[in-house]
């Protein structure tokens, strides 16, 4: 590498939604450009429509493949990649074509990182229908990334909002099954999980709560055991094990802790999806962060979806982008700052 600057992989999401726009509306933010290096793996006919619908076109360079592309003009560096799909795509609406799309050109930059030719991956808005159209036989993109790097560790999808992160015990599973799935073993593996990605991004001392799972935190046990039997336990084990985590706290009190300059806590661990993610949504949608943690490098993605119904009109909103971007960049050179064999030349 010829920069001391973090290389990203970025792919445009499904061309169908508002992916190939948001990525336009990055390159062209005057801030991205001296902070990283942007290796975009992308049709160029999606990328130019993105441009065209944004009313932004930012020069680029062209690389014949991964391998050959160079960053010395200073400009994002194009692979002109459409993987195995073929003809048009068609919009505002899931298809296995734009699955197919995804997917191949996620594979890429999984290439990309493997060979350390970039740092970290971001990824616009997928749609997760669409890619299990395309034969994706996991539950998500997550569990996608586990499967293609054969990785045997832990792993949660992290939400992250202006500093503060939340993960869950449990992600896409019926709310009936929720229950059955919190135990000790699995909220302490959380705690641990949340705790080694906030070092890994820079947090130094991180302040972890936990959510009780029950309304009113069970009441002592009126509503339920869970936080007397199970997530107690979990923090006590987290605790004699050295991690800053508190807890369990009432789900609906809890987000007023971890608001504005007095805030608490860097993260929260919640027990269920919706738990976490509707007070994060709420609290700033457009700037909401996905991180698919606990794999062996950053893969960052804006919290929200690919939104079909605005698709093409030229109104999408970027701040998920510019925080994933600003986020992907400061954990890249932690990851270097922490891992000395991965420094940048």
């Amino acid at each position: 590498m010829n920069s001391r600057k973090p290389r990203i992989a970025l792919v445009l999401g499904d061309p169908a939604g508002i992916g190939p726009e948001l990525v336009a509306r990055l390159l062209a933010d005057p801030a991205t450009s001296p902070a990283a290096d942007l290796l975009l793996i992308a049709d160029r006919a999606e990328l130019e429509r993105g441009m065209d619908v944004a009313g932004l076109h930012t020069p680029f360079a062209i690389a014949e493949s991964i391998a050959a592309a160079d960053f010395s003009q200073g400009k994002p560096v194009l692979v002109d990649y459409r993987g195995t799909t073929q003809g048009p795509f068609e919009r505002a609406a899931a298809t296995a074509k734009g699955g197919r799309y995804c997917l191949d050109t996620l594979s890429m930059a999984l290439d990309a990182v493997k060979r350390g030719i970039a740092d970290a991956i971001m990824f616009a808005p997928l749609n997760k229908h669409s890619m299990h159209e395309a034969g994706m036989r996991t539950s998500d993109e997550l569990h996608w990334f586990v499967d293609q790097l054969g990785f045997d560790g832990p792993v949660c999808e992290f939400n992250v909002l202006d500093g503060l992160w939340t993960s869950r015990v449990t992600s896409h599973i019926a709310h009936r099954d929720v229950a059955d799935q919190i135990t000790v073993e699995g909220v302490t593996r959380g705690i641990e999980l949340i705790h080694r990605e906030l070092l890994r991004s820079g947090v130094a001392n991180p302040r972890i709560a936990v959510c009780g799972l029950n309304p009113h935190n069970g009441d002592n046990g009126s509503f339920g055991r869970e936080e007397i039997d199970i997530i107690r336990p979990a923090v006590d084990a987290a605790r004699a094990r050295g991690i800053p985590a508190e807890g369990p706290f009432a789900a609906d009190t809890i987000f007023l802790k971890v608001q504005g300059e007095q805030r608490q806590y860097d993260a929260v661990v919640t027990m269920y999806h919706d738990q976490g993610q509707i007070a994060m949504k709420l609290m700033g949608f457009w700037r909401g962060i996905t991180v698919q943690g606990g794999l062996p490098f950053p893969i960052l993605t804006p919290a929200h979806g690919t939104a079909f119904d605005i698709a093409g009109k030229g109104i999408a909103n970027p701040g998920a982008m510019l925080q994933a971007f600003q986020l992907a960049c400061r954990m890249a050179l932690a990851r270097h700052a922490q891992e000395p064999s991965h420094a940048l030349a």
